[in-house]
């Protein structure tokens, strides 16, 4: 939960939330930063993380279990062996990035570590726990598959920096990173003069930020392209209840959270099929075949979203609602119990 306004971030606090809501007999403590102590319940015992940890955790004798919430994390109690580990695997995606083998061998013998330390292992889509099997070695350990809840959005609200399109637009939400392959959109902005693009999220990757708007530029679309880094839930919300439809060609997800909140909405989705999106999206989500001919498969999705009319975002409304946080913390608290009997 380091940074706040990212997937991760939320995945961890509406999970957190929902365990909190669904437990019955567990005694749950809280390992988190101090500065996000309150947007959980701030009465709960809680060890406040600190960077030292990562080479001495806090004693940890009195519990049973401790659950990485994420992957890579540096945080784990590798000395105490009594103590059961839950990991769980958001993705491997760095298999599927533009990124050396010696970066992706490293990554891959990082990960392997904090699968021996673990005593069972959750993935949040099949795609991910594929992924595990094929590329780890689990020794035999559980691996279950608890799909992530769709975020609520609170009530959409633009704030006086905000940028407001003034012409319909697109939108993608997600970290400014290469294998988020942000730059493919704008050729769509090109054979659609009348339509703006809304990029939202950290820049992870500030080589990339720059090539999007020189990329912009040479496609003299970059007066339609907006980069508004970070942006507030109230903001998220408004732009996905007020944008013309949610496009990611995104190369690597192992989930895709904002799939289903555009769905929530009755918002068209427009995925790429790489790694877990067509899992998430099935048959309620539009595809690009490839990412020279976009517009075409843009064109034809649009025209079947408007002709289908509200039988289609009622559709779209109904699957969105089957991710759900209380679903997904039932399940956790089950794997909870599996590791302490």
């Amino acid at each position: 939960m380091k940074y706040v306004n990212t997937g991760l971030y939320y995945y961890c606090l509406n999970l957190g939330k929902a365990i909190l809501q669904n437990k019955s007999q567990e005694h749950i403590s809280l390992f988190i930063p101090e500065h996000v102590r309150s947007t959980l319940d701030p009465s709960l015992p809680y060890i406040a993380q600190h960077s030292l940890q990562k080479f001495f955790m806090p004693s940890l004798g009195k519990f049973d279990i401790w659950h990485s919430t994420y992957q890579s994390s540096q945080y784990l109690p590798r000395r105490n062996k009594k103590i059961k580990v839950l990991l769980t695997i958001h993705d491997l995606n760095f298999l599927h990035e533009d990124k050396t083998e010696q970066k992706k061998a490293r990554c891959l013998a990082y990960l392997q570590q904090n699968i021996d330390r673990s005593d069972a292992i959750v993935c949040i889509s099949e795609f991910s726990k594929k992924d595990v099997l094929t590329h780890c070695d689990t020794k035999g350990k559980p691996v279950h598959v608890i799909y992530n809840g769709t975020n609520g959005l609170p009530t959409p609200e633009l704030e006086a920096k905000s940028y407001r399109p003034t012409d319909p637009f697109l939108f993608n939400i997600g970290v400014i990173a290469r294998k988020k392959n942000q730059h493919r959109i704008l050729p769509l902005l090109q054979s659609n003069p009348r339509l703006e693009l809304v990029l939202a999220g950290r820049h992870e990757d500030k080589d990339y930020a720059r090539f999007l708007r020189q990329h912009a530029s040479d496609l003299n679309v970059e007066d339609r392209m907006h980069l508004v880094d970070e942006i507030t839930e109230g903001e998220k919300s408004w732009y996905y209840h007020n944008c013309q439809a949610v496009v990611m060609p995104s190369l690597a997800e192992g989930f895709g959270l904002p799939v289903t909140e555009a769905m929530s909405v009755g918002k068209p989705v427009f995925l790429s099929r790489h790694t877990a999106l067509p899992e998430i999206g099935k048959d309620m989500a539009f595809y690009f075949h490839d990412f020279e001919n976009m517009h075409d498969d843009f064109a034809a999705g649009m025209r079947q979203y408007k002709n289908a009319g509200s039988q289609m975002k009622e559709a779209m409304k109904a699957y969105s609602a089957t991710f759900n946080w209380e679903d997904s913390a039932r399940k956790y608290i089950d794997v909870y119990r599996s590791l302490a009997e």
